[in-house]
């Protein structure tokens, strides 16, 4: 159990503490907590790489982690009103269908690469931009309602653009084993 794996554990374990303080309504504690998590994935990132510490667990639990974080951000925020019900179940649903094609494709014997498209990283820096706009928004009290409006229908946007490509480089994955694989 190497050191950024330690750092990424400790990610995972700051999730119920984070869907409690939103869900408590002490947004100032959750931005903190969330700012906490980012910097320690940027922490673990960087000494896996620095210092030759990537394992194949980290390369497992970092996404996990991630994605563990926002969706549970995402429903939290949802839950207590700071993000539109519709926003919380396109993200969530996205992520739900990415898993299920990856299940899928390796159940049948024709597994997909996990490799993430520029699409779903762009989207994940706008899904974390909009969920610390609006945790400092909530827990500072200052009004950034049109950012907030923005950032909102971009990231719905690329959520959308994401599920595309997601689902043709699927379709092209799955239809690549009946020629010839």
């Amino acid at each position: 159990m190497s050191i950024p794996n330690l750092i990424t554990l400790g990610r995972i374990l700051l999730v119920p503490i984070v869907v409690w303080a939103i869900t408590s309504g002490e947004m100032r504690v959750a931005f903190l907590l969330f700012l906490a998590a980012g910097i320690s994935d940027a922490v673990d990132g960087f000494l896996a790489k620095r210092f030759h510490m990537a394992s194949e667990l980290g390369a497992y639990l970092d996404p996990l982690a991630d994605k563990a974080l926002i969706v549970s951000i995402y429903v939290s925020l949802g839950i207590a009103g700071g993000l539109p019900i519709f926003l919380v179940i396109l993200v969530v649903s996205r992520d739900i269908m990415i898993i299920g094609a990856f299940m899928l494709s390796w159940l049948v014997g024709k597994p997909m690469p996990a490799r993430p498209l520029l699409i779903s990283k762009v989207n994940t820096v706008a899904q974390i931009v909009l969920a610390t706009l609006v945790l400092a928004e909530q827990g500072f009290g200052f009004d950034a309602d049109v950012l907030s409006k923005l950032t909102m229908a971009l990231v719905a946007i690329l959520t959308l653009l994401s599920i595309a490509f997601y689902l043709a480089e699927w379709v092209r994955h799955m239809n690549s084993f009946g020629a010839g694989h």
